[in-house]
């Protein structure tokens, strides 16, 4: 699943170069959305195609965004599990969290499992940090130095 995830990463179709004029000076605009500098046609990556039908299409299947966009469901998932889009409030499908298998409308994980993590991400760098310090002997012993020693240079 992760290498899937991957390459659609990869394969959002992000435009090259114009479909009108055939020029190559492309602006991202954002939001997937580009332009083209020679002669201002407007084109989008996967991302600004679903974005703009679910616009249009509020509550839409992901299976009806995929016919409609011709953006491959790999690519929807990915969108999905990247929160830059969610599934409706009022459907009936939901992703799993990945850790407690919680339903979820996008992301990776539900709001109690992020805490966690970011809380336990808080503590490894506190941790780092607090094992660099004794690494450098900032005011502690290092390896046999002891007493006034530790201070002379």
């Amino acid at each position: 699943m992760i290498e899937d995830e991957f390459l659609a990463a990869r394969n959002t179709h992000i435009p090259r170069s114009c479909a009108k004029c055939g020029g190559s000076d492309i602006e991202y605009m954002g939001v997937g959305e580009y332009k083209c500098k020679n002669c201002g046609t407007l084109m989008y990556d996967d991302f600004g195609k679903v974005r703009n039908y679910l616009e249009e299409h509020r509550g839409a299947t992901q299976n009806e965004v995929s016919r409609e966009t011709g953006v491959s469901m790999d690519v929807i998932r990915y969108l999905l599990r990247e929160d830059r889009i969610e599934i409706a409030a009022n459907s009936g499908v939901y992703l799993q969290c990945e850790i407690c298998k919680a339903p979820i409308r996008s992301g990776k994980y539900c709001n109690d499992c992020a805490k966690k993590l970011e809380h336990m991400k808080k503590e490894e760098i506190a941790n780092q940090h607090k094992d660099n310090m004794n690494i450098h002997g900032y005011g502690k012993a290092t390896g046999n130095a002891t007493g006034a020693r530790r201070f002379i240079r």
